[in-house]
C-alpha cells in the first residue's frame, strides 16, 4: 500500500447506465469538428487538420446541475458525444480504433467564451475557458454492447424547451476512428481515457435558472439546470 503524505484524491468516474462506474484517466476534446460550427466560429474547416485540447477528469459532472462559473459573463453550451476507451496504445490504425471503445455518453463542453476569446487573441492556452470546475456535465455511459457503434444519429440541445443546436453524428469532420488514431500518434491512450468529439452549430449563452436538455439518438439524455 502506498504511503501517501496527504489523503489520495477520489478517482473521477462516470456512472454507467444500468449500474457501476467508469473510472476516468484523461479527457481529450477535439475542436471545431462540425463544419457549420467551424464556420460560426470564423474558421474554414476545409483547411484545418484536427486539433485537441484537454479538460480535467474531475470536470466531468453527472449531478444534473451546472454552477455558473466565476470571472465570466458569457458562458456557452456545446453538446457533444463522449467516447470512453477500454484500452489504448500508440499509433492505433483507424481500422482497429473502434476495438478500444467501451461506450458512449451525452456530454456538454461548457465554455467561458469571453475568457476563451481573450486567450485566443493573446495566443494563450484555452484551459481558463474550458477546464474549470464542473465544466463537463455528463449523462450515464452506455456500453457498446447495448448501443452498438455510433457513427450516425441525431444530436441536439434545447434550452428551456427551445431548440438551440441540432445535427447528426455523420456530420463530424473527423469520425471516431480517425480521432482515436490521430490522438494515439501524439499520446499513449489507455483504459479510462475519454474523448469529447466536438459540437454542431448553434452554440450560445446560458443564464442562471436555464435548463439544458441534451440528446443523442440511442443514448440516455442529459438534463442540466444552470444554478
Amino acid at each position: 500500500m502506498t504511503d501517501f503524505v496527504i489523503p489520495a484524491p477520489q478517482i473521477p468516474a462516470i456512472p454507467v447506465s444500468g449500474g457501476g462506474d467508469f473510472p476516468v484517466r484523461r479527457v481529450y476534446c477535439i475542436g471545431r469538428n462540425y463544419e457549420a460550427h467551424a464556420v460560426e466560429m470564423g474558421h474554414d474547416p476545409n483547411r484545418e487538420p484536427p486539433f485537441f485540447f484537454q479538460k480535467n477528469p474531475d470536470n466531468l459532472d453527472p449531478s444534473g446541475e451546472f454552477p455558473y462559473p466565476p470571472r465570466s459573463s458569457d458562458v456557452h453550451h456545446e453538446v457533444e458525444l463522449l467516447i470512453a476507451l477500454k484500452s489504448g496504445g500508440t499509433n492505433i490504425p483507424p481500422g482497429e480504433a473502434l476495438n478500444h471503445v467501451w461506450g458512449y455518453a451525452v456530454a456538454l463542453d461548457m465554455t467561458r467564451r469571453d475568457l476563451q476569446a481573450e486567450a485566443k487573441k493573446l495566443g494563450r492556452p484555452w484551459e481558463i475557458g474550458k477546464a474549470f470546475e464542473r465544466s463537463a456535465p455528463v449523462a450515464p455511459l452506455v456500453p457498446v454492447s447495448r448501443v452498438g457503434v455510433l457513427d450516425s444519429g441525431r444530436i441536439e440541445l434545447k434550452v428551456n424547451g427551445t431548440l438551440r443546436q441540432e445535427g447528426d453524428l455523420r456530420q463530424m469532420i473527423w469520425k471516431v476512428p480517425e480521432m482515436i488514431a490521430c490522438l494515439s500518434e501524439y499520446f499513449e491512450l489507455r483504459a479510462g481515457d475519454v474523448i469529447l468529439s466536438g459540437t454542431p452549430a448553434g452554440v450560445g449563452a446560458v443564464a442562471r435558472g436555464d435548463t439544458m436538455e441534451a440528446t443523442i439518438e440511442g443514448l440516455d439524455s442529459l438534463v442540466v439546470r444552470v444554478v
